[in-house]
């Protein structure tokens, strides 16, 4: 299995307690989520209509200030499933460290995958990656660099998965028309906390858009994260008080793990990654207040925070911090 942040079960194996007793930070998802409420009996008992589909489409070309052909898929992991059928496979370069299911994506379909740590050496691969903020550093990348960098590659990927509350580097924002070798993708759970609903959107321009939905098919997400699509894009009034929440609380989280001697590398509102002395022992000491976390293989000293959602949260977190993690 591949390490990802998410993996409570095996902190609970090795640290004891129950879910109910643990504080989930090693991902960067919302904790607040979007309230949903109930669903209609016909999101359970019927399958979508094309007429749903293209409402979601609407609203998501609506929140995002796209101006493109936009494609559902149940989250941003199904997209990067899809891209290595896209085109044949070759020469791909991923802009590292990042997400690392895109180079296990593209290698399971039998790309030769690079990493390369300078956005300038991406350039001339048949396939791109960029995720933009990047995850875990936060790393950044204009718009308008990723569209001269789309001059030199057959096909683009930029996944714009934590880019909710950091509109600006979208390369979708303002209706900005994308080239046609330019693909990216959007996450609806992490910023509206609802992981599980498992809904993402690709943004494209044809002829590039009708390929994935032949390849996605009639029904590509469930009834019922269509009609939680249609609530949460629409409501913009939640999202700008999120993204403000978010940013607060990101700054916030900045002070406490300052005080305990970390130092910030980078995130985004929705996560924060720090260097420490020693990221493994100072995951085990988190977890031994039932709080987890995410380390990573290529650095000894990183590690990454999500987000604490209600006060006692964040109390137990500055009270471990505090004692030394």
């Amino acid at each position: 299995m591949r390490d990802h942040g998410g993996n409570l079960d095996g902190a609970i194996r090795t640290f004891g307690g129950n879910r109910a007793s643990w504080i989930d930070l090693s991902t960067g998802i919302n904790t607040v989520p979007y309230p949903v409420g109930s669903l209609t009996p016909e999101a359970w008992t019927r399958l979508p209509e094309r007429s749903a589909l293209d409402a979601v489409e609407d609203a998501a070309r609506r929140a995002y200030g796209a101006s493109c052909a936009v494609v559902p898929v149940s989250g941003a992991q199904a997209a990067i499933q899809l891209v290595p059928r896209l085109i044949e496979p070759a020469q791909a370069a991923i802009l590292s460290p990042t997400y690392n299911e895109h180079a296990a994506a593209l290698r399971a379909e039998g790309w030769q995958v690079t990493e390369v740590s300078d956005l300038d050496a991406l350039e001339g691969y048949a396939l791109a990656v960029v995720v933009n903020p990047n995850n875990p550093d936060g790393q950044r990348h204009a718009p308008d660099a990723l569209r001269a960098l789309a001059e030199t590659v057959e096909l683009l990927i930029v996944d714009e998965s934590f880019a909710d509350p950091d509109p600006e580097v979208s390369l979708v924002r303002g209706g900005a028309d994308l080239p046609k070798n330019i693909l990216v993708m959007r996450s609806f759970g992490k910023f509206y906390g609802l992981a599980g609903l498992r809904l993402g959107f690709v943004l494209a321009a044809e002829p590039l858009a009708a390929k994935l939905r032949a390849m996605t098919g009639p029904w590509p997400v469930s009834g019922m994260a269509i009609e939680v699509a249609l609530r949460a894009l629409n409501d913009t009034e939640w999202a700008a008080q999120t993204t403000r929440r978010l940013q607060g609380e990101a700054a916030q989280l900045d002070a406490m793990a300052l005080r305990a001697g970390w130092t910030r590398k980078g995130g985004t509102p929705l996560f924060r990654t720090y260097a420490t002395p020693d990221a493994a022992a100072a995951q085990n000491a988190l977890a031994a207040h039932h709080i987890w976390s995410r380390i990573f293989p290529y650095s000894d000293s990183w590690i990454r925070l999500g987000l604490p959602g209600p006060p006692a949260d964040w109390a137990r977190l500055k009270a471990a911090l505090e004692g030394g993690a």
